[in-house]
């Protein structure tokens, strides 16, 4: 049909010179003029075909036209709803028809609406419990109005008869369109498709040289380009890396997922009987199932230190276990690393060479600082952790942490406070609190929570605090050093800035890739 209709507007042109209103032509098939809004689309399928070779030009008009509710359908095939009623009513004098026999008979709705509207019309009256016709004849003005705006868009009759229709839901308003139609710069009354490539047999037969080519649109936009997209994740995490280099922070490396017992809790004054050192929250290897050895020294000072107390802590007073200290485990936290790192600063302190990589992440040397090798230092990281926990909506045995360390003379917790104030305001969050906590490797200790405007509560959104005497000294720092310590976790955060309800269809085998490719950067 389609080359029918571009045939018939060309036909149409050839005789007139210009279609004045294409709402005057008739579809092939169609017995009545192209009037309504379905009509007019067709027909603009057909002028963009021939538009795009120049064989037409035309322009458009809008125009407000109706189209029928699939209950204004209904009607037109099966008559209004009064009509119905009065049509399923016996004649005066006989039997009347009770209100539920009329249910049955022409449905609840259309009992419900058309009783009102039928007796208003004076089509039928009450006779005892029941209902008959009044008039012998009825004329079902309602379904006549709608078969002409079926037909036609509009009625006759007027604004206010189309306002009567609408306030009934039988019709809604919808913008239409047609068309004036013009003889374009290649116009011809032949419909031969324009060739879209230049073939090989073309080019040897040289039927190349009489055919038509269609023009290439050098302005058309191309085929999308798939390609790979950041997780949302990732797009968070590297929003935080970027305001800790902002703050003059230096990244760890954190590469070690398996850790020994040793630097996971024993370098951090954990004591060896804490519970979250059990098999039901650490994730322990089986094969190789122990590390190789620290440094003899620096094992023994914290042994010590754990066992019998130094540097002003009595200790934990519980046996030392070699065994429990030499396992290999999934760590737990990035302060393992953290822990490592800070013993490699401690190194020039102790008299011995500090590491090359490290000197570079090092703050230069106060002016007035004592000749005891010490060396501030702000370290970050963000990797992954692993922990024994039941899955649930918003927990996992694998996930991120965001750790930072400070480590300065004479620091206090006023200092590790406004840090916070200031690092977390970089992420948007401005209205905080802090609550006193207990770790075993930090005192004091604090818990920091966060205005959350959408949950319009309290969230805690990290752990922080200054590392304890009893896991700084056994490193060789000097006593007027302090080291500011803090951590938060990443799919939280990701989960509340995405809208993500559930934490495992942010990670794992229910991530969605189309979100992923759809998430947009999100900036604190």
């Amino acid at each position: 049909m389609a080359e029918q209709l571009q045939q018939l507007i060309l036909d149409t042109l050839d005789d007139q010179s210009t279609l004045p209103d294409t709402r005057a032509l008739k579809i092939p098939g169609q017995s009545s003029p192209a009037s309504s809004h379905d009509a007019q689309i067709t027909i603009l399928g057909a002028l963009n075909s021939l538009l795009s070779r120049e064989m037409i030009t035309y322009e458009t008009h809008e125009v407000l036209s109706h189209v029928l509710t699939p209950e204004g359908v209904q009607i037109v095939r099966e008559g209004s709803h009064e009509a119905r009623v009065w049509a399923a009513l016996p004649e005066r004098g006989s039997a009347p028809l009770g209100a539920q026999d009329l249910k049955r008979a022409v449905g609840d709705e259309a009992a419900k609406v058309g009783q009102g509207r039928a007796f208003k019309s004076g089509w039928i009256a009450k006779e005892g419990n029941g209902f008959v016709k009044a008039v012998s004849n009825i004329t079902d003005t309602t379904q006549i109005e709608l078969r002409e705006v079926e037909s036609s868009g509009t009625l006759a009759a007027g604004e206010k008869a189309l306002a009567e229709l609408r306030k009934r839901k039988l019709i809604i308003q919808r913008k239409g369109q047609w068309f004036t139609v013009h003889k374009g710069a290649n116009f011809s009354t032949s419909i031969a498709k324009p060739e879209t490539d230049l073939t090989v047999d073309m080019l040897t037969s040289g039927s190349w040289k009489k055919s038509t080519f269609k023009k290439y649109n050098f302005d058309a936009d191309g085929i999308p380009t798939s390609g790979g997209a950041l997780h949302p994740i990732l797009k968070v995490r590297e929003e935080i890396r970027s305001i800790f280099l902002e703050m003059g922070f230096e990244e760890m490396p954190t590469g070690t997922f398996v850790e020994s017992g040793f630097w996971c809790f024993d370098a951090l004054f954990v004591p060896q009987l804490h519970p979250a050192r059990e098999l039901q929250d650490t994730f322990y290897l089986s094969d190789p199932s122990t590390s190789l050895p620290p440094p003899s020294d620096y094992y023994e000072r914290v042994a010590r230190v754990h066992e019998h107390g130094g540097y002003g802590s009595i200790g934990y007073r519980t046996p030392w276990s070699h065994e429990e200290s030499h396992k290999l485990l999934l760590r737990t936290h990035t302060t393992a690393s953290s822990a490592a790192m800070l013993y490699k600063l401690a190194a020039r302190c102790r008299g011995e060479d500090i590491d090359d990589d490290l000197s570079s992440k090092l703050q230069p040397e106060a002016a007035n600082s004592s000749n005891d090798g010490f060396r501030p230092a702000k370290l970050f990281s963000i990797d992954r952790v692993f922990r024994n926990e039941t899955m649930d909506a918003t927990h996992l045995a694998e996930f991120h942490q965001v750790e930072g360390v400070v480590a300065d003379r004479n620091l206090t917790l006023a200092d590790l406070i406004g840090f916070m104030r200031t690092f977390f305001r970089k992420m948007g969050m401005k209205n905080l609190r802090f609550k006193p906590a207990y770790n075993p490797y930090t005192e004091p200790s604090l818990e920091i929570f966060a205005w959350h405007p959408l949950l319009e509560k309290w969230v805690e959104i990290g752990n922080s605090g200054m590392f304890r005497p009893e896991m700084l000294a056994p490193m060789g720092f000097p006593p007027d050093v302090r080291v500011h310590g803090w951590g938060i976790g990443l799919e939280r955060p990701t989960m509340i800035r995405y809208g993500v309800n559930n934490i495992r269809t942010l990670v794992g085998h229910k991530t969605s890739i189309e979100n992923v490719e759809n998430s947009p950067a999100v900036m604190f």
